[in-house]
């Protein structure tokens, strides 16, 4: 039984602490005082008889008794929320996702679902946040109970290990620059060459950017001096498109623009399959009918795709 000390003001507080990594933050974003955030936290701590929270230089940090109900407080509360949002969905109300993007579905197989998923409801409102950023804050996100999905190509992503991925295809890596460039129709192209250019990467401690190192080892290159790294597809487009530059990307994101012809496909491949893409759950947190609907969205997507 849940201690009837515990209120649902202290879990918030608990995961938004947790979450940003700063109490005076927390009670930004909580609209609270940081007087009131921490006293929630002191009440949390008596209950649950072990400190939850460290400081450190970088701010606070959980304790191993922190970490522990993390993993259970946030998918408690995604639950009751998914709950409320349930009962509120049979009075006529809407269907909302929060759903984690990598750079590897942004531009064709996410927008496709998320029309499909749409089209497939009978409620008059039906929503889906997308949250970008590197596989890593996602999938912990996703594990915090703070997103119900996360869609990318994630074959390396370590922080996978206790959540659910399932595979809808492979997705390769390309070597790309824009039409008339000096190195493009070059076969065979020296792999030497590209120490010329400047590059557009995805930035270090990323997924992608391992497949990128792994490309450098395998043919004794080091990274150029000039580069630009980010995981923003319409800066690296039109930095390519504006320069001399190497840009690697998602074949994905750069499908339109190959069939256009404003940009070209290098004749030296990055890596011959290329990475899993699909898409991560919590299987700690019931599905909701919508999330359900989705991924079969997805599936549909996937499969056009291929």
């Amino acid at each position: 039984m849940l201690n009837p000390r515990i209120k649902l003001r202290h879990l918030q507080a608990f995961l938004e602490v947790a979450k940003r990594r700063s109490f005076a933050r927390a009670a930004d974003s909580l609209a609270i005082t940081q007087p009131g955030i921490s006293k929630a936290i002191r009440e949390l701590e008596e209950s649950v008889a072990a400190p939850l929270f460290e400081r450190t230089p970088q701010g606070v940090a959980l304790t191993q008794a922190g970490l522990t109900l993390l993993r259970h407080a946030g998918p408690a509360l995604r639950a009751l929320e998914e709950g409320v949002g349930a009962a509120s969905a049979a009075q006529g109300g809407g269907e909302w996702l929060r759903v984690g993007a990598l750079s590897t579905v942004e531009s064709q197989l996410l927008p496709r679902a998320i029309l499909r998923w749409q089209a497939s409801l009978d409620a008059p409102e039906s929503g889906v946040k997308v949250v970008t950023g590197a596989s890593a804050y996602l999938l912990s996100q996703l594990r915090a109970g703070e997103l119900d999905l996360v869609v990318g190509r994630m074959t390396e992503a370590r922080e996978i290990h206790d959540l659910t991925f399932e595979h809808l295809y492979y997705e390769p890596l390309l070597l790309v620059v824009r039409a008339g460039h000096p190195l493009a129709g070059v076969a065979p192209l020296p792999a030497e060459r590209l120490s010329e250019l400047a590059w557009v990467l995805p930035p270090p401690q990323t997924t992608l950017r391992q497949r990128v190192d792994s490309f450098c080892v395998r043919h004794g290159l080091g990274l150029p001096g000039r580069r630009l790294e980010t995981l923003s597809l319409p800066i690296s487009r039109r930095y390519t498109l504006d320069s001399d530059a190497l840009w690697v990307a998602p074949r994905e994101a750069v499908a339109d623009d190959l069939a256009a012809g404003l940009l070209a496909e290098l004749a030296l491949p990055l890596e011959a399959q290329g990475g899993s893409v699909g898409f991560c759950r919590n299987a700690s947190l019931q599905p909701s009918l919508g999330l359900e609907a989705f991924c079969e969205a997805l599936r549909e997507a996937a499969a056009q795709h291929r």
